[in-house]
């Protein structure tokens, strides 16, 4: 992905602008050595700057220091983001937990759903998707299965069980507009991510080994990247390295 480096004389007297650029080029940083590490410095893994709680100015400032990939988890922060900023070209991900009824209005602004987890849920995008594409040419809307990687008893963190990723693969194949991307786990809480991303990256192959266009792996978020990339991420969710702690509300 190439990148301005660059935002402009506005951007450079704004402080806001200037503590972006400057976590942004921490996390590159690290991204570019983690892939080094990992013997695929020729193959960086996309960044997703997850904005959810972050105003709508501060992706401004960031689609002016290149970023182009942005990621939500609240259908309504998310729309409300994508029209005030629909001047940019963005492209939107959404990385949270999605109720089937809201796949309607995700569809209209979303490129990925990064969060697929059961057959009702693809079912509902794909309808969404087909009425987009009819009205609007929009392409088909890439699909990442969500997949739980805690054993039985752990810390829930979303996500479908391994055994049920064929299942949902052979839906969202089958589904016109939809486009089966690959997977998406979130590290298990207080264990260390390195086994648990090793285990999405089996998922992953054996997803691939039927559907060879499935190849992404939509893993890593702040505090875990360098594993995530160590173990074949292709897309990477981070938000408070880059953004800093959530605004408060209120």
């Amino acid at each position: 992905m190439t990148e301005r480096t660059d935002g402009g004389e506005g951007q450079r007297n704004d402080p806001r602008s200037a503590e972006l650029a400057e976590r942004l080029a921490a996390v590159r940083k690290r991204i570019a050595a983690a892939a080094e590490s990992a013997g695929r410095g020729d193959r960086l893994p996309s960044l997703i700057v997850v904005t959810k709680f972050h105003a709508a100015e501060d992706i401004r400032r960031l689609a002016a220091l290149g970023i182009t990939d942005v990621g939500e988890n609240r259908d309504q922060e998310a729309a409300a983001k994508a029209l005030e900023l629909a001047d940019l070209a963005l492209t939107w991900h959404f990385v949270g937990q999605l109720q089937t009824k809201k796949a309607k209005s995700v569809a209209r602004y979303a490129a990925a759903v990064h969060s697929v987890d059961r057959p009702q849920l693809v079912d509902a995008l794909a309808k969404a998707a087909r009425n987009g594409m009819d009205a609007t040419g929009r392409a088909p809307l890439d699909c990442f299965i969500q997949v739980s990687l805690e054993d039985d008893g752990g810390t829930h963190r979303g996500g479908a069980a391994p055994a049920d990723v064929p299942l949902l693969a052979e839906r969202i194949a089958a589904a016109d507009g939809l486009n089966l991307a690959g997977v998406m786990a979130v590290a298990p809480l207080g264990a260390p991510p390195g086994p648990a991303f090793e285990k999405l990256a089996g998922v992953s192959a054996r997803l691939v080994a039927d559907y060879p266009g499935a190849s992404g792996i939509s893993a890593g978020m702040s505090q875990d990247l360098e594993a995530a990339i160590m173990f074949g991420a292709t897309h990477l969710r981070i938000g408070s390295d880059i953004l800093g702690s959530r605004p408060a509300v209120g």
